[in-house]
This record gives structure tokens, sequence and C-alpha cells, in this order.
């Protein structure tokens, strides 16, 4: 592990993207549970956009925790 976290808003970056990562996780084993007792095999629209939803905050996140840090290690 390293250095603990000092800023409380690189604190909270770093929180929303273990968040949306655990809810992409939470989505695919939605969809993965479902493809497993649906018949035909198709995908519900619901559990298709709560992923994509998930994946797109999750990037929406990451982006945001690395402009966070590049604001941060800039040289001044």
């Amino acid at each position: 592990m390293g250095p603990p976290v000092k800023d409380a808003s690189e604190a909270a970056a770093v929180e929303r993207v273990a968040i949306a990562a655990r809810e992409v996780q939470l989505a695919s084993l939605a969809l993965e549970t479902h493809f497993k007792q649906s018949e035909d095999g198709t995908p519900t629209p619901l559990h298709m956009a709560r992923l994509t939803a998930a994946a797109q905050e999750l990037q929406a996140a990451r982006d945001a925790l690395d402009a966070l840090l590049a604001v941060k290690t800039a040289p001044y």
C-alpha cells in the first residue's frame, strides 16, 4: 500500500473510483446471472443499461482522479 492519503479531495476521488468499480462488478454479476437463468440467452435492456452506466461512471471517476493527480504532480 502507498502512503496515506492526506487530501480530502484525493480520498473522495479514490472512493468514487472504488464505488464505481464495485457497481461495474455488481452489474456484470447481475447480467451473468440473467444469462444463466434466461432460456434465450439475450440480455434485457435494463441489465445492459445498468452495465453501460456503471462502466461510464467508472471511466468518469478514473478520469477525474487522473486529472486531480496530474494537477497535484505538475511542476510549479
